[in-house]
């Protein structure tokens, strides 16, 4: 962490701690009213958001109003875990990279919001909903403004049971409630990493301060960097859908659109990236963990970008995508220093589009009657022509066309895979390279099945067809202004180079290496792979008619709509396993414990129906009884005194 040394709060700053209480004060009043705040709850909630972005843009305008070295600003807290020589104070650290994720979060949080208004209209538990959300906002919030790892790690608890609650708000559907349980399963994995992490960062620091770990990492071993940084590593591969940890993100699109926008673009997938940017000077000195990270980030983005390929669920294409977009920027974020500014440069942009084009899908959905199958659409764009503007800029930005967002930050991420020394600019440079053409292909792909081609809407059945239409103006406004960003947000921070002005001073001083190849033709290489994957799926979904049934295409097609066998691989690997080692105590505790309760209890059963045959009630069998026993204790006396 840098140039930058942190100075108290003053003025408008020290308010910002209104920005993780608000919105968590309006999710308790919402849970709290119940059904009495169900014709205004969700005005409160959106109102919530909308206070939260005041404030954080007035902070963000008072930090930028300070010199480059003075914007790390701490907001104090109180004394939280007061134990002896482990002290921690609850605190907030408002510095360059947290404004830019509260700024993200809190602007398209709020845009969500008004979306969700609409389109979560006629739910009865529409209150319940956006106090979920406000949850939602609130966890993120202290995750990225939080001065330690231990308060960062209550935000990120946080924002796990926010995003199990949203996940199976309708789980009165059992695949849906199954959806939310898998996917805090699997990040619950991620969060076991994080805690081994904390305690190492004690161990080794004596401290989980920020300010006290950064800056003590120099001195710091590298063996136990290497282990902390591994473990980083994991919670973010949970919180962010990364290789191994990824496969709960396509089955989490069974909570409501606006949901999955919030989840992919300005909250929970994003933690993981902030988590190991935040923690740079640790990956500086663990080169071992710092490889580890952009390996992840490679193979998550080849990963991602096949799956995303076969898929025929508009939703699940989407998420595919995100897990892939989110592996270029873990792969920057594991380049080191050099690569931390792209990543995040990104992560904003990628927020833009991505929430757009999860609004737009969810905009088809509303007019297609909640119909997800993108071999049931085609030729909405002759009536929902909003919505395919808006998505059509999203898929501009994000296939990387010039001078869209995307195109401008990840063409940075590209140029420094291909800086550096040794094998890795020669394997990550080409993998982001690859990426981009698969990138072309299946967002294109999923564009023209959508907006394109013969209608497709009527099964041939008698059951009623759709008759889609355009959306309210209460969700196509938030696309509008979503599309904007898509199309002027990286121009805007990336030719100005104003983003990487921003933070540079958060993170250690930097020189790039040398590209191993010219990055002129690196960019030219890349563009023609972009022209070719839409070229290739123009061939195949717009001149070609679009089957309504999936054809059982290659060994690859099936292996990608299954996920590549994810969830085999976990089946085989841990649930049949953990199933058997069940069942098997299971048979032990019947078996050996129980089974020896029972015996015993049948014994004493046994012993008492003998003893109670001697209850006969005559006298002279109690006399008999009497004399034996004296007689076998006057024999017993006998034989001792022998």
């Amino acid at each position: 962490m840098s140039g930058l040394e942190t100075v108290p709060a003053t003025g408008v700053e020290s308010l910002a701690w209104l920005l993780v209480v608000v919105p968590l004060v309006s999710a308790g009043v919402l849970l709290l009213a119940g059904r009495a705040a169900d014709r205004w709850g969700h005005w409160l909630g959106l109102a919530a958001s909308a206070a939260a972005f005041v404030v954080g843009a007035l902070v963000f305008l008072s930090v930028l109003g300070h010199d480059a070295e003075e914007r790390a600003r701490s907001v104090a807290g109180f004394s939280w875990v007061p134990a002896g020589t482990f002290q921690v104070d609850a605190g907030l650290l408002v510095d360059p990279l947290s404004l830019c994720f509260v700024l993200l979060i809190t602007f398209v949080g709020t845009l969500i919001h008004v979306y969700s208004v609409e389109y979560m209209r006629h739910d009865t538990d529409r209150r319940r909903f956006f106090a979920y959300l406000n949850l939602f906002v609130a966890a993120m919030l202290l995750l990225v403004l939080a001065d330690s790892y231990l308060l960062l790690y209550v935000g990120w608890e946080g924002v796990g049971l926010a995003s199990y609650l949203l996940i199976g708000f309708w789980n009165h559907r059992i695949d849906y409630a199954v959806a939310a349980k898998k996917a805090f399963i699997a990040n619950r994995v991620g969060d076991f990493g994080l805690s081994i992490a904390i305690m190492a960062m004690f161990v080794s620091f004596g401290s989980v301060q920020f300010d006290d770990v950064l800056s003590g990492a120099a001195g710091a071993s590298e063996t136990w960097l290497t282990v902390i940084g591994l473990m980083l590593l994991l919670a973010a591969c949970g919180k962010s859908a990364q290789f191994p940890l990824q496969s709960w993100l396509g089955d989490a699109m069974a909570g409501p659109t606006p949901v999955s926008a919030l989840i992919h673009a300005a909250t929970m997938v994003t933690a993981g990236v902030y988590l190991v940017v935040r923690s740079g000077p640790i990956f500086e000195g663990a080169p071992a963990a710092t490889t580890a990270v952009a390996v992840v980030g490679a193979v998550t983005l080849l990963y991602g970008a096949v799956v995303g390929s076969a898929k025929d669920d508009i939703k699940k294409a989407l998420a595919a995508s995100t897990m892939s977009q989110i592996g270029y920027m873990m792969l920057a974020a594991g380049l080191g220093p050099v690569g931390y500014v792209f990543a995040i440069f990104h992560l904003l942009t990628h927020g833009f589009f991505k929430a757009g084009m999860f609004l737009g899908a969810g905009s088809v959905m509303h007019g297609m009657d909640d119909e997800t199958d993108m071999r049931r659409f085609g030729g909405v764009r002759s009536v929902m022509m909003l919505t395919w503007i808006t998505f059509g800029l999203g898929w501009l930005a994000i296939i990387g066309v010039p001078p869209f967002s995307g195109f401008v930050s990840k063409d940075e991420i590209i140029h420094a895979a291909f800086e550096g020394e040794g094998w890795q600019p020669y394997v990550l440079g080409p993998v982001t390279v690859i990426g981009a053409g698969l990138t072309a292909f299946y967002m294109t792909r999923l564009f023209f099945m959508t907006f394109h081609g013969k209608r497709r809407w009527h099964d041939g059945t008698d059951a009623p067809a759709p008759h889609p239409h355009e959306s309210p103006v209460l969700m196509v406004a938030p696309m509008v202004v979503l599309a904007v960003g898509s199309a002027g947000l990286g121009a805007l921070l990336g030719y100005t180079h104003w983003i990487e002005d921003w933070l540079e001073p958060v993170f250690s001083p930097h020189e790039a290496g040398e590209p191993v190849v010219s990055l002129t033709l690196v960019t030219v290489v890349t563009l023609v792979l972009i022209v070719l994957g839409v070229a290739l799926a123009y061939l195949q979904y717009l001149r070609r008619d679009v089957p309504v049934t999936a054809p059982r295409g290659s060994v690859l097609t099936q292996a990608a709509r299954r996920d590549l066998f994810q969830d085999d691989v976990n089946d085989i690997a841990f649930v049949e396993p953990g199933r058997a080692f069940v069942r098997g105590m299971g048979e032990v505790d019947d078996d050996l414990v129980s089974g020896a309760v029972r015996g015993l209890t049948r014994s004493v059963a046994g012993l008492g129906s003998g003893l109670s045959r001697l209850q006969t009630g005559f006298v002279r069998s109690y006399a008999l009884s009497m004399f034996a026993g004296v007689a076998l204790v006057v024999g017993a006396l006998v034989l001792v005194q022998i």
